[in-house]
């Protein structure tokens, strides 16, 4: 393949998904450049998008307005894609997203269903593809591409550069409580069925508090982050900082944190890229391909068990036989019943027991 001067990637999944494109990303510019590299990503997940380095121009893809006017929306996208590319990459096996891919470029990489009656037509049409693995992690399937190129790269998550500005601005945040060294406690998501209870998140946050070092609470301005706000208790070294940070701040405070603590979503895989302790909450999400990547490892886990260690990361989950089922909740109802199995009080021995022996 010759050298592509301009190359398209394709993210149409969620927020976490583009993050952990952040390798593909910095390897195709350290491969390429120069060259320009654009994203088509959906609009939900634009806010992380515009901190990827390397990234030329933002294509962005909205359901509200497929909803509106679906074809109004699709002409408009095609148009402004529609053979501006050398290279284009999708990361995801969905029609419209291989589609997208094809109209882009006449080279196209794009992962495809192992359901032959679902890929055969992408296999012909694509010129390279590859099986989007279930049992294979989120960041070694976005690394297909890159193997397909052959370029080498070795299995690592990266986390942005920030810039200057939001690491001053959360320095006085800090400053202005009187906070240096802290520890993150996470206890949202963007789906309900990933959060742990309410009476379960008091009690890990009343033995948190007893740890002598300021536990900060995390979260955006959106609803369900609110509602969690609303209902903290007032504790001894627990600090609010719900919706108090944009998401580039979150990134420095994540940085300066001494270790992350919550549940699966894209603050836990925001730390593995930082290298910090993790201490993660899991109801249903599959490990084999969300369970946050060990940097110092390489790797992850596929393994459910209702705690285990490996690297510098901890995961906990109910001792029960259907985890990880992978469903939105038992039933698809929203509601993890294997979250409430999960101990409070043995996640909080595990992290004493790493911060009384860590050397800071």
């Amino acid at each position: 393949m010759k050298t592509p001067h301009k190359i398209l990637v394709i993210i149409q999944r969620s927020i976490g998904d583009v993050f952990l494109s952040l390798k593909l990303i910095s390897s195709l510019h350290e491969y390429y450049q120069p060259t320009e590299i654009d994203l088509l990503v959906n609009d939900d997940t634009l806010p992380l998008a515009k901190l990827l380095p390397h990234v030329n121009y933002i294509h962005t893809f909205s359901y509200k307005k497929r909803s509106d006017n679906r074809f109004k929306q699709e002409k408009e996208l095609v148009k402004s894609i529609y053979r501006k590319y050398d290279l284009s990459i999708n990361l995801t096996a969905s029609d419209r997203s291989v589609l997208y891919a094809l109209f882009a470029s006449k080279k196209s990489i794009s992962a495809v269903e192992q359901n032959n009656k679902k890929s055969w037509w992408k296999k012909i049409l694509l010129t390279h593809y590859y099986y989007f693995d279930t049992t294979k992690h989120i960041l070694l399937n976005n690394l297909e591409t890159l193997n397909l190129l052959k370029i080498q790269h070795n299995n690592i998550q990266l986390s942005p550069d920030i810039s200057e500005d939001s690491f001053d601005s959360i320095k006085n945040k800090l400053k202005a409580k009187g906070i240096k060294d802290f520890v993150i406690f996470h206890p949202s998501a963007q789906y309900k069925y990933k959060i742990y209870p309410k009476h379960l998140r008091d009690e890990l946050l009343l033995y948190l508090s007893t740890l002598g070092i300021p536990i900060l609470i995390t979260g955006s301005n959106n609803e369900i982050d609110t509602e969690i706000k609303q209902e903290l208790p007032s504790l001894s070294n627990v600090h609010d900082m719900i919706g108090e940070t944009s998401l580039a701040e979150y990134f420095v405070l994540s940085e300066m944190a001494l270790a992350y603590i919550g549940v699966d979503t894209l603050n836990m895989h925001i730390a593995a890229g930082q290298n910090k302790p993790i201490f993660a909450i899991f109801g249903p999400t599959n490990l084999s391909m969300w369970s946050p990547w060990s940097n110092v490892l390489k790797s992850s886990t596929n393994t459910n068990t209702p705690k285990q260690t490996y690297g510098n990361i901890t995961i906990f989950q109910a001792d029960m036989p259907c985890v990880a089922c992978g469903e939105a909740g038992c039933a698809n109802t929203g509601k993890s019943e294997c979250l409430g199995k999960i101990s409070p009080e043995r996640i909080f021995h595990e992290i004493k027991d790493w911060y009384q022996n860590a050397k800071f």
